[in-house]
């Protein structure tokens, strides 16, 4: 019923949580037979010797819909020595045995504590030498405690021999909605604005940190993973995404550009994809056919890095976030929910074997002056079909100053770090602007983009 009628439990988990025995008592009270089992389960607990251990679900007392207390150990499923165990039609527990492939994080906190904790994130150890980092916070959105988190999870990974791998993952329904604007709001409405571009900046310093790590990190999200959310993805060594994974840089919506190397990643993306498409044609026609080269025409890169971001495009699966450049030919995707975490594990060692992090590039080629009266110009014509709005047109042209590379002539060659310190001086222009201040407001009350 949960895989078929996605259920968020099944019919003997919400038997359980209304309470066997009331349940019972309410089915005869409506003259409908009590199932076998259901009094093979209330006689088991019933003949229980006096004292007899009780299991580990929980010393809480639950309420019964009547408001009644319930007896909490009693039910089809219980946990025992860090296992989930279910009643079976013999009248004794069994073990839920998982599948080959099978790996969950529900069933890892049953039998053990996290390696370190705060009130937004946890830290697992899932075993074989690989951490694994988990949102707690509200729609996994990213505050400074999880940022805390991440660099205390590497600088744990980087310290220690029984650790060479991360992996970021959660088994709530989104995987993280970026960062969180009710706090943005309160900082912008009480004018603190040096603490905003601080936060910024920690969180490009914490995934500069996460890619350039000496050990491999891998993401594994499902469901959404936008804004920041698609940024973390963007810095990670590997991506494992399920299916149903809706990732995007969707911060023009609230009147801003990606702030976390969002608009780096997607500039070094698509000039990857423009390399490795020169390489390929070169390969077909013949070097002697080939008259410029990737690295002379950087204009292709910008101007897909410039749709994709100024239209806030939203990838409606995981295949769709490698065909959009969110994701690479080479990340992963895992079709079963429930083997999302063993896929990503399995793919973090396999990155563990003499890993070696990436170089940070320092001669990003972008279009300069040229670049960005392209991109102004095609804002334009879009403001002019009606299909721009007034502030679409001041976001677009932040965004086009950071993706053209400033005010650097075309020569001139960019490094990574130059480019997320355009990315937070556009980032901090745009919050102190009253336009974004409204989409933002807009966007924590009605839930949806205002079109300023």
């Amino acid at each position: 019923m949960k895989l078929g009628y996605n259920w968020k439990q099944g019919p003997f988990e919400m038997i359980d949580a209304l309470g066997p025995e009331w349940f019972a008592k309410k089915l005869e009270a409506e003259n409908i037979t009590v199932p076998p089992i259901l009094e093979k389960l209330l006689k088991c607990h019933s003949d229980r010797p006096q004292g007899a251990e009780e299991s580990e679900s929980g010393s809480d007392p639950s309420v019964t819909p009547d408001g009644s207390t319930r007896d909490d150990n009693i039910g089809f499923y219980r946990i025992e020595d860090g296992k989930i165990q279910f009643f079976g039609t013999d009248g004794q527990y069994h073990d839920v045995q998982r599948p080959d492939g099978v790996l969950l994080l529900r069933d890892i906190k049953l039998s053990s504590q996290p390696v370190m904790k705060n009130a937004s994130a946890n830290v697992w150890d899932i075993g074989d030498g690989v951490l694994c980092f988990e949102h707690t916070s509200k729609m996994n959105t990213f505050d400074e405690q999880i940022f805390e988190m991440l660099v205390k999870a590497q600088k744990t990974i980087e310290s220690s021999d029984d650790y060479k791998a991360l992996v970021i993952y959660n088994e709530a329904s989104h995987f993280s909605a970026g960062a969180n604007l009710g706090l943005a709001m309160f900082m912008i409405n009480i004018a603190m604005y040096p603490q905003v571009e601080e936060f910024v900046a920690t969180g490009q310093r914490v995934f500069m940190g996460l890619k350039f790590a000496p050990f491999p990190v891998v993401s594994a999200p499902s469901g959404m993973a936008l804004g920041g959310g698609c940024e973390i993805l963007l810095s990670s060594d590997a991506v494992q995404a399920h299916a149903e994974t809706y990732c995007g840089l969707v911060e023009v919506g609230v009147g801003l550009i990606p702030g976390w190397g969002g608009c780096k990643e997607m500039i070094l993306r698509f000039q990857e994809r423009e390399r490795a498409k020169f390489a390929a044609d070169m390969s077909k026609i013949g070097k002697d056919n080939i008259w410029f080269s990737p690295d002379t025409t950087p204009v292709g890169a910008v101007r897909k890095a410039f749709e994709t971001i100024g239209m806030a495009t939203v990838a409606k699966s995981g295949p769709e976030a490698v065909d959009i450049g969110y994701l690479r030919k080479t990340d992963g995707i895992t079709m079963n929910r429930d083997r999302l975490l063993y896929d990503a594990k399995t793919r973090a060692l396999e990155l563990a074997k003499n890993y070696e992090p990436p170089e940070k590039v320092e001669n990003i080629r972008l279009g300069g002056a040229g670049a960005k009266m392209a991109l102004d110009l095609a804002v334009s014509d879009l403001r002019k079909s009606g299909k721009a709005t007034p502030y679409d047109v001041v976001v677009s042209d932040h965004l086009a100053a950071v993706l053209s590379g400033g005010d650097k002539d075309y020569t001139e060659t960019l490094s990574e770090d130059d480019l997320l310190k355009l990315e937070l001086s556009e980032f901090m222009h745009l919050l102190h602007n009253e336009g974004t201040f409204a989409r933002i407001e807009h966007m924590l009350e009605k839930g949806k983009p205002l079109r300023n």
